[in-house]
């Protein structure tokens, strides 16, 4: 554990945060700090229940006088998304998170992802629940599981377990703004069958490996304008099919459906007669990408080695059905929204290419605020597979999450906010999946927002959450839950 966080403000919010990254997390394996988190609760007297989801919610009862305060939910996400850097041996089923304090005044990990996204948010939840010097009226915390793969733990809660009326999300990422509203979501996974026929004769193996590009979420980042690793593999892939006859035996691109792919791989079988013209397309085509992509990717590496020669590898004709369907697929933005300036309204994200046994996979992940257009682009993607004459499966669809001007926790916040910082918090909505949207199904009274401190690059092991953020969005949450109005 890194005790140096300890000496950060708030120092109970950064020692719990440490305690969190001391416990590996990720999503899918969080049985390991659920037991923790349960008997943390029990060390400090807090009342707990566990739904059958496995989320945990926490009771505090209202400080003296506060008690006909409107009660209040303070939520966010336990699992984190694990995502390393090639060169990295770290595990994240086994091995705990470093975090150090770097120069620049953030908190970064070492090779990593945080964890920040959304181990900052728990942290302040769990902070006041324990700080007695902070006056509040009732208070649950809800800690929900499986977030980043699926949103398991919102879809999973049910209707009259939690007793609140106003929900605190903690899951926002950029310290000063306030949170309405959020896209909705869908996964669109194509399988395409290939067969496999033994390596022609005079063939020499080679690995292509796109690295160094900043991946990034796949909501909050779409709008930058990166690069995207399998897009750029397949581009090349097409070029060296047509120009020097290759053949494809492996790609692997990507690794999760909600991160921008910062990596892709391919090993292919090079003609003997054409491995000199093949090397040259490589470096014309590495040279094109960095000049295409030199504003936003500036770390772009292409590394091509010698490798031996595959046994096996794709047909023909599959080979290029196999690389022009994932070239067809869209990536990125696909709308900008009417009614807020600057928020991505539709966008799509070609998160994860394989191929295993005879099988392409294509992971796919859509977001939209609004349905209709959400539904609009999974009609797209059935009707590309079905020229394509491959399987999909469009699956994990969830609500966004439609923004209220006129709801009072953001009047209340609006001004404990400009009184604390003598500036008015920008209002906006996110392109990504908070799970407010779900909770809106299981709990339509709630008066929802979302806020939270200064986080970067989540979802890639670039993530990284400001230091002096933390210090003021505690005050904040602080200050707000004292101003809470009465029921």
């Amino acid at each position: 554990m890194n005790t140096q966080l300890f000496q950060l403000y708030p120092a109970k919010m950064w020692k719990i945060f440490a305690n969190i990254c001391d416990i590996p997390h990720p999503s899918k394996h969080e049985e390991k700090i659920l037991i923790w988190l349960k008997n943390w609760a029990e060390e400090h007297n807090i009342a707990y229940v566990q739904d059958e989801t496995g989320n945990i919610i926490l009771r505090k009862p209202a400080t003296p006088g506060y008690e006909n305060r409107v009660p209040v939910v303070l939520q966010g996400h336990i699992d984190m998304v694990p995502q390393a850097n090639s060169d990295s041996t770290h595990n994240f089923v086994t091995d705990p998170i470093l975090p150090r304090i770097c120069d620049d005044g953030w908190v970064r990990a070492t090779g990593t992802t945080l964890g920040a996204d959304n181990g900052m948010g728990c942290a302040a939840a769990m902070a006041i629940l324990i700080d007695e010097n902070i006056e509040h009226g009732p208070v649950e915390v809800l800690v929900t599981v499986d977030e980043e793969t699926g949103m398991t733990g919102a879809f999973g809660l049910k209707s009259g377990v939690i007793r609140g009326d106003i929900l605190i999300n903690l899951d926002s990422e950029d310290e000063g703004e306030l949170y309405v509203g959020c896209a909705g979501g869908m996964d669109a996974t194509f399988e395409l069958d290939y067969n496999i026929k033994l390596t022609p004769p005079e063939m020499k193996g080679y690995e292509i490996a796109i690295t160094g590009l900043k991946g990034g979420h796949s909501g909050m980042d779409i709008v930058l304008g990166r690069a995207n690793a399998n897009k750029v593999l397949m581009r090349l892939l097409k070029k060296a099919i047509e120009n020097c006859d290759i053949h494809i035996a492996e790609i692997n691109g990507g690794s999760l459906r909600n991160a921008i792919p910062r990596e892709a791989f391919a090993i292919v079988a090079v003609p003997n007669d054409k491995t000199t013209a093949f090397e040259l397309l490589i470096k014309e085509f590495a040279d094109t990408i960095a000049k295409e992509f030199a504003a936003t990717e500036p770390n772009f590496a292409f590394a091509l080695k010698p490798v031996e020669t595959p046994k096996e590898v794709m047909g023909t004709e599959c080979q290029k059905k196999a690389v022009n369907v994932v070239l067809a697929i869209p990536n990125g933005v696909m709308r900008m929204s009417d009614s807020m300036p600057g928020l991505v309204e539709t966008s799509t994200n070609l998160a994860i290419v394989k191929t295993e046994k005879g099988v392409l996979t294509i992971a796919n992940l859509m977001r939209s605020s609004v349905d209709s257009a959400k539904d609009a682009v999974a009609e797209k993607m059935r009707a590309i597979a079905e020229l394509a004459e491959a399987r999909i499966e469009l699956t994990g669809g969830y609500p966004g999450w439609k923004p209220n001007l006129e709801s009072p926790i953001l009047k209340t916040m609006i001004k404990v906010y400009e009184n604390r910082f003598g500036k008015t918090p920008e209002i906006k909505a996110i392109h990504a999946g908070l799970e407010c949207g779900l909770f809106g199904s299981a709990y339509p009274h709630w008066d929802m927002i979302s806020f939270g401190p200064t986080i970067r690059s989540p979802h890639s092991p670039d993530e990284r959450v400001h230091i002096e953020s933390v210090g003021k969005f505690w005050d904040f949450l602080v200050e707000t839950l004292k101003n809470v109005p009465v029921k």
